[in-house]
This record gives C-alpha cells, structure tokens and sequence, in this order.
C-alpha cells in the first residue's frame, strides 16, 4: 500500500508539474511567409479576394482531394466567408473582416477540433517589391494556442509553426504558377478587310533592333505625349505605331511612335515630335487579346490569312498597329487588346 501510495503521489506531482509547465508555455504564435511574385499587386490580389479563387491554388487541395467547400452568398469583400469539411483537415470556416483592395485582407479562420473551437487572425499583405512590376505577397496567421492545444500540439511529430509555415509556402509557390500562367495567356483573332479613316498624328521616329522595339516604345510616347500636354494638344484617338521599315536580314525596324489628333498641327522647327496625316486605307485587320509579347503571332496569323485569300499588300501603305487598351490602366497584360492592320489592295486597284 506505501508503494501504491509513493507512486500515486509521483503520479500527482508528475500531473501538476505537466500542468505547470503547460499553463505557463507561450502559447501566442504570429507565423509568416513571404514571396516575391513578378506580377503587379492587383493581379495577384485578383486571384486571392476571391474565396472561389482558392480552389485554384490553396495548398489542402493537395493534402485533401476530396475537401467538401461551402460557398457563402458573398465570396469577396469584407463580411465575405467560406466553410469547408474534410477527414484530413479538419472542419472549419473563414471570414474577411478588412480589406484594402491591392494592400492587404484580414481575416478571421475558425477550426472545429474535438478540443473545441479554435479562433486565430489570418493576414494578407501586398507591397512593391524591390524590382520593377514585382510583388512582395505576405501570407501569415497568428493567435493564441489554448491550454488543451498546446498540450495537444507537444505530441505531434511537427511541430505547429513548422506545419503552418509549409502550408503557407507551398500556398504561395501555387498562387505565383496561378498568377504567372493567367498572365501568358493570349488569343489572336482575324477580323477581315477594315476601313481604317486615317487622320492626322503627332509622332516622332527612331530606328531600332527589332528585339529592342518595345523598350524604346514606351520611351517615344512618353516624348509624344509630354510634348502634347506642354502644348494643350487634345489627343483623339489611341496610341499607334507605324511601321515605316523592316529589314528581317539585319534583325532592324524603323518605326514612328503616334498619338491621333483631330487638326494639323504645326511644330517648331528641330522640334523631334511633328504631325503626320495617313490617308484613309483599306487593311487586314487582325486583333490580338494578350501581352505584346504575342505580338509576332498575330502577324504570323495574318500573313496566313493573306496567302490563303489571295490578298495583296500595299506598296505604299505601311503597316501599323492600335494599343486599344492603355497597360495604366490594365494591370494583367492577358487582357491588353491590341488592333493590327495591314494595308492590302482592293480588288479594283489589283487590275
């Protein structure tokens, strides 16, 4: 009976140390990750404000195939909320109580655990990163792990934080694959013959390599433009280019940067930027949905269409293109519409 007694009383102080140690842990945790994603913020914020968007890159997709997602009636915004079910990963809901579109989202994330539930504060961040059009996006949880959670947390094989930090990072590592493959994304379209009303333009004109086109072009138009508004020139129309030249042997292009105007404009003299008239013209007109990038593919498609129906190009028209959409104000370049037209003889003019 001593035995069982001095044993009890092991037992006991066994219980209360344990007890002690627990009650006295720190249990408050503020767990993060961090990636730098070559994206602007508005593209990524787009792929996560939305819980139906998830779907496409939550990392439990892969640890439980079979989850069971409740959408509520509001998927975005603040007051926008989710629930899921799952043998894997437990139950549980989430909830946006702040957001700041582009900046960040706070949210609150409860799990039904047999230990009861367990409430912790989920954050999001979206800050320029240190390279030009890329992202630093934050992704972290924190709280306060209860007594039984803690207790619980101290006989598993990985500890929480080490689990919490795995999920956020293979988390964001499928958010930037999402974000990155919906900003290739492209489609090419031949409209057909178009009359195009020409018109006067300011432009300026430079020579280039054609693998050099696209950084000299913002450049240009940048000049073009900033020479308009220091002269309250009104523009009436979307910005061009000309192309005036191509010499596919040597790799160059000579090309004119234009802005549309609705008068003739007369310019001092040096001055680079002048005003230009294009004479009304008949073209191919072919429309390319995506980044410029796509661009070749696009002339490649109309060149096809031409042999295919026997059409001729211009000898004097040069061929040109129309940026439909200003990339100010589209953040995902998958949505950048650009008008190419490539002036052709009418049949009348081919006698």
């Amino acid at each position: 009976m001593k035995i069982l007694k001095y044993l009890f009383f092991l037992l006991l102080i066994v219980v209360i140390g344990g007890a002690i140690y627990f009650a006295t842990k720190d249990g408050s945790f503020d767990v993060a990750e961090t990636k730098t994603i070559d994206a602007p913020a508005e593209v990524i914020y787009n792929n996560v404000k939305d819980f139906k968007n998830w779907e496409d890159w939550g990392p439990w997709m892969s640890e439980d195939p079979d989850i069971e997602i409740t959408y509520a009636e509001k998927t975005e915004g603040e007051g926008a909320s989710y629930s899921w079910t799952s043998d894997v990963m437990g139950d549980g809901a989430m909830r946006n109580t702040k957001v700041i579109p582009n900046k960040e989202i706070e949210q609150i994330i409860v799990f039904n655990t047999p230990l009861g539930d367990s409430e912790s504060d989920v954050y999001w961040k979206f800050e320029e990163g240190e390279a030009a059009g890329t992202t630093d996006v934050t992704w972290g949880m924190k709280g306060e792990q209860s007594f039984l959670e803690k207790v619980f947390m101290s006989f598993q094989s990985e500890d929480f934080e080490t689990t919490l930090r795995t999920m956020y990072e293979n988390g964001l590592t499928n958010l930037d694959k999402v974000v990155t493959e919906a900003m290739k994304v492209f489609s090419v379209n031949v409209d057909g013959l178009a009359q195009h009303g020409g018109g006067y333009y300011m432009y300026n004109t430079t020579s280039a390599k054609q693998s050099d086109i696209g950084m000299k072009m913002g450049d240009m138009m940048g000049q073009v433009m900033g020479f308009m508004q220091a002269n309250n020139i009104q523009t009436a129309g979307m910005p061009f280019t000309i192309y005036n030249n191509i010499d596919d042997n040597n790799g160059s292009v000579i090309f004119s940067a234009c802005i549309p105007v609705r008068d003739s404009v007369i310019t001092p003299e040096g001055s680079t930027v002048v005003c230009g008239f294009m004479e009304p013209v008949t073209a191919l007109k072919t429309t390319l949905r995506g980044n410029y990038d796509n661009l070749s593919a696009a002339y490649t498609k109309a060149q096809e269409y031409m042999a295919q129906n026997n059409l001729t190009p211009h000898p004097t028209a040069n061929m040109f293109e129309v940026y439909v959409t200003d990339p100010g104000d589209i953040p995902n370049p998958a949505n950048y519409v650009t008008e190419v037209y490539i002036p052709v003889l009418v049949p009348a003019e081919n006698q």
